[in-house]
């Protein structure tokens, strides 16, 4: 996480800003992804309306703008933080203009691609046999192993990424989870193959750095950039002849995750397992924050789903509730 103190607010809206990332951080939100935003959106007051104490309509107008041709999914996510602090500042006495809740008018849902066997066999067999790369020598060894970490575990790409390597024990396989989204510490547990392939890895970055602090270093010995996983994963998948057959929403590292939860439902279902005594215990592992996040997965599941409905039809809403929670 970026400390606050490393950013500069230019804008007479930098004080506020600066206080409200501190509340959100304080109530335990990681406002990581956030504060970036608001970063941004403080060079633009800056530059445009050097003279500004509040936020004016020009200016969110001058902000929703920036960047012409955007998919509104990612307008959304630059447009929530400055909805929000508009009301933070609205709270302190500030006239300051609050985005409408209906801009973007509606976000688009992405349809999740669920890889089938032989898809993730072609990738993983793809990404076993990458090649050596003096730009960066640890990424033939990362590759195969942090992405079978990601179906494996259902981890998101970040929580791997950031991993430290005093957070995986690989003598009992328990991967402790603290950077996650919404700040939901939780613990896990690998497989005994995984933690097989984990513990042949991480013999190789020994002799690589003695003394790393994360579980998964680039060159320098530090976290891989948040963008990295996407662009490996493209770099392999977009040239197997199983990417060319998916209709609909291209394949994304995201997705792995979602197969992870799907074949874990899926899987109990054959096995005959008790749905409703499992379900909890898969919405923890994941580290939703609620069971409406899990739910999402059931609309994902065609093979099993008609016995799948029958079987979560006693889980009902006081039990499932929706709950409405404040993105990072």
């Amino acid at each position: 996480m970026l400390p606050i103190t490393d950013y500069i607010f230019k804008s007479l809206l930098g004080v506020c800003m600066r206080d409200f990332i501190s509340q959100k951080r304080a109530l335990g939100y990681p406002y990581q992804s956030s504060a970036r935003i608001l970063h941004h959106f403080d060079l633009l007051a800056a530059e445009k309306f050097p003279r500004e104490k509040t936020i004016t309509r020009e200016m969110c107008s001058a902000w929703i703008q920036s960047k012409p041709g955007e998919h509104p999914n990612g307008l959304l996510r630059r447009v929530t933080p400055v909805r929000q602090l508009g009301k933070y500042m609205n709270g302190f006495g500030y006239d300051a203009y609050v985005i409408p809740g209906h801009i973007p008018n509606k976000q688009i849902k992405y349809e999740a691609h669920i890889y089938t066997v032989a898809e993730l066999k072609a990738f993983f067999k793809a990404i076993d046999h990458c090649p050596p790369s003096p730009f960066s020598p640890t990424r033939r060894y990362v590759m195969p192993v942090i992405f079978r970490m990601l179906y494996c575990c259902g981890l998101r790409s970040s929580e791997a990424r950031l991993l430290k390597k005093e957070d995986v024990d690989l003598a009992s396989g328990k991967i402790s989870i603290r950077e996650s989204k919404g700040w939901k510490a939780r613990i896990i547990y690998m497989s005994e193959d995984l933690q097989e392939v984990c513990r042949e890895y991480d013999s190789i970055m020994e002799s690589m750095f003695p003394d790393r602090q994360v579980f998964f270093p680039n060159k320098d010995g530090n976290c891989f950039s948040n963008s990295i996983l996407g662009n490996w994963f493209h770099e392999f998948w977009d040239k197997l002849p199983e990417s060319g057959a998916i209709t609909g929403n291209p394949a994304r590292v995201h997705d792995v995750r979602h197969g992870y939860a799907v074949h874990r439902l899926n899987q109990w279902v054959k096995e005959g397992q008790d749905i409703n005594a499992l379900y909890p215990y898969l919405s923890e592992y994941m580290g939703h924050s609620n069971y409406a996040d899990t739910d999402y997965y059931l609309s994902l599941v065609e093979e099993f789903y008609p016995e799948m409905e029958q079987r979560l039809s006693s889980v009902n809403d006081d039990i499932l509730p929706e709950v409405h929670h404040e993105e990072e």
